[in-house]
């Protein structure tokens, strides 16, 4: 006879029912998981933040996400006056003013307030990347980053600099770009602005000489990882990064994208005076200093010649000095300029092209020479004097001309400090009264 009631059996079914749903539900969150984990690979982010259009892998991550859109900071420090949108962004705060710094570099020591800080300096000893971009292969070694990147493709800039106009893709870079304008990370040595604490701590070790990475075939030392990972290139001739419209490559990513607006004429740097348009910020730069200041705060210690841009006192000081500092990257050879190394490199190691003239026999190792050439040629004189009818063939006459018009004295005696309107005038003077001292 069956001891066990229908009640007996009910209660044993019940029981297994909630054991089975336990294992189903426990599978369920390793699949969950699991799905989760694979996005980090595939870069599928489903949740949408519909303020920003910034996506998630988690919705967990989209709520905290939302909570920045949000003016509601319920959050306090009882130390400061600040306060945050979560408990856990309190937290990491309260560790600055603690100084506790919980998460430590198994490789060098260093320090992180949190964790994954932490797992992104790994990689700057690890050289690992592995973020990619889809588009052009170049990779990334936060996610971040990446995202960041992505927006160059899209020509997406939508931050701008309320000082000099200039647009980024992203309110950080925006905002790390206005401490160049502040001064908030100034060198004390040289008075250079940077735009993080990290980039100023790098530049300090050019006047610290602590340069703690070494190549291994040269024995050149370096302040950074990355710029020991770049001169290895040299050695090896790799060139990971190359142009999808000609194939030329490149040892350097900026490299890269400062030669794709060759092809699509991109001109992002406008000057604020005349809306002239440049495709590199060092040109803009100089284009302001020669056409919209008289300032000349740059002198040669040797002769006295002044001038508006550093770049070109430091290559006038070559003349004095007979420094080379151009090495050949195939041979001993050292040039004193930038053009004489290309010469040689097209002639003795056949790296390059010449551009040559279709009028005459002349070549140039650089398309921009050919171009001024070919002014010869037609006649044309596009720099003209703003005070007189004269014009000009190149910039650099039209320069020289100008203190015509002019009170400016922008030579200066580097022994005595007589400052003088001509060139000749302080040749003339140095020979005289200064040479013997």
């Amino acid at each position: 006879m069956n001891c066990y009631s229908a009640y007996h059996y009910r209660i044993m079914f019940d029981i297994v029912y909630v054991l089975a749903e336990q294992v189903d539900g426990h599978n369920t969150e390793m699949q969950r998981e699991d799905g989760l984990h694979g996005r980090s690979h595939t870069g599928e982010k489903p949740y949408l933040c519909t303020v920003c259009d910034k996506r998630f892998a988690r919705k967990g991550n989209l709520t905290l996400h939302r909570a920045t859109h949000s003016e509601d900071k319920q959050f306090p420090c009882t130390l400061c006056d600040k306060r945050f949108r979560s408990r856990k962004r309190l937290k990491d705060h309260l560790r600055s003013h603690s100084g506790e710094r919980p998460f430590a570099c198994t490789v060098c020591d260093k320090r992180f307030v949190r964790k994954d800080q932490l797992d992104n300096h790994i990689r700057s000893h690890t050289g690992e990347k592995p973020y990619v971009c889809t588009i052009c292969c170049k990779c990334f070694s936060t996610a971040n980053g990446l995202s960041n990147h992505r927006k160059t493709h899209v020509g997406e800039k939508c931050y701008q600099c309320p000082l000099c106009e200039k647009l980024f893709t992203t309110s950080s870079s925006r905002s790390a770009h206005m401490n160049t304008h502040t001064g908030k990370y100034s060198c004390t040595v040289c008075g250079k602005y940077f735009k993080c604490h990290n980039a100023l701590a790098t530049h300090g070790r050019t006047h610290s000489g602590d340069a703690q990475f070494e190549c291994s075939v040269c024995s050149k030392r370096l302040t950074t990882l990355g710029g020991l990972v770049v001169h290895s290139r040299i050695h090896s001739g790799e060139k990971p990064y190359k142009c999808h419209v000609c194939a030329k490559a490149f040892t350097v990513s900026a490299h890269l994208t400062t030669h794709l607006r060759i092809h699509t004429d991109d001109r992002p740097y406008a000057c604020s005076v005349c809306n002239k348009c440049f495709k590199h910020s060092n040109v803009l730069r100089n284009h302001m200093s020669y056409f919209h200041s008289n300032a000349t705060p740059y002198y040669c210690p040797y002769c006295g010649k002044r001038f508006k841009v550093c770049d070109d006192m430091k290559r006038h000081v070559h003349v004095h000095t007979g420094a080379q500092p151009f090495p050949c990257p195939h041979c001993s050879g050292r040039f004193r300029t930038r053009n004489k190394r290309k010469r040689h490199l097209i002639e003795s190691h056949g790296e390059g092209t010449w551009f040559t003239c279709h009028i005459c026999p002349q070549k140039f190792p650089y398309g921009s020479q050919l171009k001024q050439h070919l002014v010869w040629h037609e006649g044309v004189k596009p720099y003209i004097c703003s005070e007189c009818p004269k014009s000009f063939r190149r910039a650099y006459e039209l320069k020289s001309h100008q203190p015509v018009h002019s009170d400016v004295k922008q030579f200066i005696c580097g022994l005595c400090n007589q400052l003088f309107k001509r060139k000749n005038e302080v040749k003339s003077h140095f020979r005289k009264y200064c040479k013997g001292m």
